[in-house]
């Protein structure tokens, strides 16, 4: 367990937005969660879990103790009848990890292929991309508990997962730490192209019985021509939730704007490509501040450079009430605002 103080938080939230953490404590193990709850100090102060700082909008220094996540490893668990298990630590990237499995032969998070984050994030935000979501590939979890130092393995549905939504953003948000995440990958592959993007792929490569590394590779060269690479320019990839309404709101939208692009969900219901209702209201490009939206891609707000947490959220507060006032729907951000 490594204790550090003053430490800059810029180098780790993809956005390269400044703050400072009082103390950060590098988590490597279950055992170093509970040194520091029962360290004489620490253990007394509130904690902050950070993974790969994806998915926050840092607007001020963190005075509670930062829970950085180091845990490592990658294994095969086992082989079933109808599906491999696999498990990742916590601290790992997400992106090196879907790589993994492939060089391992063992296809199934290949639609899920750069998005950024660690391993130990990926179910709290139930990522998704490309006609996938992490529950969808999920098998359980461990974790410890901030408040007991207490161990336990989380099932499916006791994570209560829902569209970038999981109890780890609801009953158990701050209260736990995710160290190790096991994914059951299923027997027989089946590959899911059923959006636009990977139906142009096949379209103009002709090839339309992709194998999982073709898939893998798709899913990058879109990922890369629409998204910026954090590492040059700051983003936290999707900023807001694609939205979801009922046939009927839809229908109205479709009747007003009959280009807007839109994705039916089994249980009827439709998703709507947020990225698209910003790019209608002409916020592609814009900027407020030395925070703007990404020329290629509406859906990502980027750090022109320089930029503070108080000006993504003023971008992203007017983004907000821009749509409401075309379309009347509310979108809710990824992000997690500290």
């Amino acid at each position: 367990m490594q204790i550090e103080t003053g430490v800059s938080l810029k180098p780790y939230n993809t956005f390269g937005l400044p703050a400072l953490a009082q103390t950060l404590v590098r988590i490597e193990s279950d055992a170093d969660v509970r040194r520091v709850l029962d360290h004489p100090e620490l253990g007394k102060l509130p904690k902050f879990v950070l993974g790969g700082g994806s998915n926050i909008v840092l607007t001020r220094d963190v005075s509670q103790v930062v829970l950085k996540v180091e845990v490592k490893g990658r294994r095969i668990v086992e082989e079933r009848a109808d599906a491999w298990i696999v498990e990742a630590g916590g601290g790992e990237n997400w992106h090196d990890f879907v790589t993994w499995t492939l060089d391992q032969g063992l296809p199934g998070l290949e639609n899920m292929a750069l998005i950024p984050g660690t391993v130990g994030a990926s179910p709290v935000q139930n990522i998704g991309a490309y006609g996938v979501e992490l529950k969808d590939r999920f098998e359980s979890l461990d974790a410890v508990y901030l408040v007991t130092g207490r161990g336990a393995t989380l099932d499916r549905p006791s994570c209560r997962f829902g569209y970038r939504d999981s109890v780890f953003k609801q009953s158990l948000a701050g209260k736990s730490l995710i160290t190790r995440v096991r994914f059951r990958l299923p027997k027989p592959w089946q590959p899911l192209l059923g959006y636009l993007d990977l139906e142009r792929k096949m379209a103009e490569t002709g090839q339309h019985a992709p194998t999982p590394r073709q898939v893998y590779d798709w899913v990058c060269e879109i990922r890369r021509a629409k998204l910026p690479d954090p590492a040059v320019v700051g983003n936290a990839g999707s900023f807001f939730k694609n939205p979801v309404v009922t046939v009927e709101q839809c229908r109205d939208i479709i009747g007003r704007d009959p280009e807007i692009v839109h994705y039916p969900m089994p249980d009827g219901s439709f998703k709507l490509a947020a990225g698209w209702l910003i790019d209608a209201c002409g916020w592609k490009g814009k900027s407020i501040g030395r925070a703007g939206v990404y020329e290629k891609q509406a859906l990502v707000l980027i750090n022109r450079g320089g930029a503070i947490g108080a000006e993504v959220v003023t971008l992203a507060r007017a983004i907000q009430e821009s749509v409401y006032g075309r379309f009347g729907i509310r979108l809710e951000p990824e992000p997690v605002v500290v």
